[in-house]
């Protein structure tokens, strides 16, 4: 199926009108809209984030680091609402000039490091606490192929099948077709890799599985675009049982649930700023104050 009437013309131009659900998101210029400073919390560690999956792979790594004993990286999140433009803040700009989440500020050091894209900052974070990342070079690199594997292909889940499928104004079937062929050899690459090994990169469990979990994990178990009966995710078996074991993680839990403001009210923690926020401060708990 496709669209006859349309022809693209010459040289593109912007129309404001068109985009569907996220024509208030995109644009084709980067640069702040508005003026908005940052708050700055109590820890050296300042999440800026929403939890969707780029959001999650790095507030899943923050608890399982603190509930490894790593006191140094608590830290504050709060939350960006991507939907009212909060990206395009000149706070959030001057940490990323992408105006994308997740964004991050150490402040532990005398100068404080800004950090972006979420691999960059799960690997600042796996090597400043020496956690979840192997020291041993070819095992490292191993990580590092499959996160990178992650930053590499899931655009094409995202941007690509969960665009088309779910959120587009209409329908088309080729769009459709090619993202959903793409994603389920995505999911084949990781059975295959999973029916030899216990986690991603082997049999320790590091920043790759919390990388693909937020990603290729949500989706078999169901919570990305609805779309886990039409892609047979349980055919993926050695998908579904490392998804499984993953989800059952009390810090995957916890970290699922910061800068959330969708779904469950009980799943929902706006911002955090302590660990028993997670008691006290969950949507179902404080509601609109």
């Amino acid at each position: 199926m496709s669209d006859p009437t349309y022809t693209p013309p010459a040289v593109w131009t912007w129309d404001t009108s068109s985009g569907g659900k996220f024509a208030n998101i995109n644009r084709p210029i980067a640069g702040p809209t508005h003026d908005k400073e940052l708050p700055i919390g109590k820890h050296p560690l300042q999440l800026h984030s929403l939890a969707t999956p780029n959001g999650v792979k790095v507030t899943v790594l923050l608890e399982e680091l603190l509930e490894a004993g790593h006191k140094g990286a608590e830290y504050d999140a709060y939350l960006v609402n991507i939907g009212e433009g909060d990206q395009f803040g000149s706070g959030f700009v001057e940490i990323n000039p992408n105006s994308k989440i997740p964004a991050m500020m150490d402040r532990s050091g005398d100068t404080p490091v800004r950090l972006f894209e979420s691999a960059s900052i799960m690997l600042y974070l796996a090597e400043k606490f020496d956690a979840f990342v192997p020291t041993d070079p070819a095992a490292k690199a191993e990580v590092m192929n499959w996160v990178f594997w992650q930053m590499g292909s899931a655009p094409y889940l995202g941007g690509g099948f969960g665009h088309f499928y779910a959120y587009a104004p209409e329908k088309y079937e080729y769009p459709i077709n090619r993202f959903t062929m793409e994603t389920k050899r995505q999911l084949d690459v990781l059975d295959r890799q999973l029916a030899e090994t216990s986690y991603i990169a082997g049999e320790d469990y590091t920043i790759a599985d919390m990388a693909i979990w937020a990603w290729y994990g949500q989706l078999v178990l169901g919570r990305l675009y609805e779309a886990a009966e039409f892609l047979d995710v349980k055919s993926y078996k050695h998908v579904m049982a490392w998804a499984e074991k993953i989800d059952a993680r009390p810090a995957v839990t916890r970290g699922r649930m910061v800068n959330r403001p969708f779904g469950e009210p009980s799943m929902q923690l706006h911002e955090r700023h302590d660990a028993s926020d997670f008691e006290t401060k969950t949507q179902d708990k404080i509601g609109d104050e």
